[in-house]
């Protein structure tokens, strides 16, 4: 089995590669460039390409894939809102995701992300380099006996309410589905959450019931001073909306890993280049907005968990073995 591995950065290679040897009879080839209309050709006479969270695998792609002879895309993340999953179906090509491969590392970034936007982190890194100690403007809460409000409880959810609880906080959650194990959690509905939470963290899939999930309505519903953190997918927020209500001091803090129009950043380095997007270029104008780059999941262990999911998907592709992680 030959799978072409496309938008491939260091670390992913090194983590592949410690266990390909593992693997017998599949061999990878790796692509620094993403998958594109320019670059889909490159699949012919690979039964398989694997791609990552920014790819956008469209219909055409699909289309070009099939013709080529690609029975199998491998999703080395979660989440597949950038694979169009109908055409894939009709084209006959298997798609397989990674549901789970260290919730934590996700959590424990959104977290990181609610402590420094709250502490404000960035700023006095940024003074005591240039010799400034003072402590104006430097005032947080304590997040102790306030209220987390969790937007999901999935693997990465349920692990950021474990965090939650576990530093004393009071922890909400907004889910259809309710989970048996998290005792601690109430379950409440999105007004709710949105009126009681200090903290809120997006933790849901993109899908056309969530998109905005956080628009200027639920922003006007929220407490003075809240917290807003997104790890999961850009769209849950409209950032049009996130920046009225910056504007309108509604936030304490926020803390981004993803934000809409983010492809043509994320895990590339843009440090020479005019950054034309105005979106990117607002939200970076905010004294009280963190951005980071998609990292949530950058852990060892994650990309451990990543690869050997991944491969274990392929294998069992390659065996005709029923596997829980196909998505069509």
């Amino acid at each position: 089995m030959k799978i072409l591995f496309y938008d491939t950065k260091p670390y992913d290679r090194e983590s592949f590669e410690k266990i390909l040897d593992k693997y017998d009879g599949i061999t990878v080839d790796f692509l620094k460039t993403d998958i594109s209309g320019y670059t889909v050709n490159l699949s012919r006479g690979y039964d398989a390409v694997c791609v990552f969270v920014a790819s956008q695998v469209n219909s055409n792609i699909i289309g070009r894939l099939a013709e080529n002879g690609v029975k199998l895309i491998l999703l080395r993340c979660a989440g597949y809102n950038n694979v169009d999953l109908a055409c894939a179906e009709e084209k006959g090509i298997t798609v397989m995701h990674v549901p789970a491969y260290s919730p934590e590392a996700v959590a424990e970034h959104a977290l990181a992300l609610a402590f420094a936007v709250n502490r404000h982190i960035h700023k006095a890194y940024i003074k005591v380099r240039e010799n400034n100690f003072s402590l104006v403007g430097l005032t947080g809460i304590n997040f102790r006996g306030k209220t987390a409000g969790i937007i999901g409880a999935g693997r990465i959810g349920s692990a950021m309410a474990e965090i939650c609880h576990g530093i004393g906080m009071n922890v909400i959650c907004h889910d259809n589905m309710r989970k048996e194990d998290l005792p601690f959690v109430r379950y409440v509905s999105l007004d709710e959450l949105f009126a009681k939470s200090d903290l809120i963290s997006l933790h849901c899939p993109l899908t056309k019931d969530t998109y905005h999930i956080i628009d200027l309505t639920a922003i006007e519903k929220m407490k003075n001073g809240v917290i807003l953190v997104n790890t999961s997918r850009g769209a849950l927020i409209g950032t049009e909306d996130l920046i009225k209500g910056i504007r309108m001091h509604k936030f304490s803090g926020v803390g981004l890993d993803v934000y809409e129009e983010e492809e043509d950043n994320v895990f590339e380095n843009r440090e020479d280049d005019i950054l034309e997007n105005s979106v990117t270029a607002r939200l970076l104008s905010f004294p009280n907005v963190i951005v980071t780059s998609h990292q949530g999941f950058l852990t060892s262990e994650a990309l451990e968990a990543i690869s050997i999911t991944t491969l274990e998907n392929a294998k069992s592709f390659k065996e005709g073995r029923a596997i829980e992680q196909n998505i069509v």
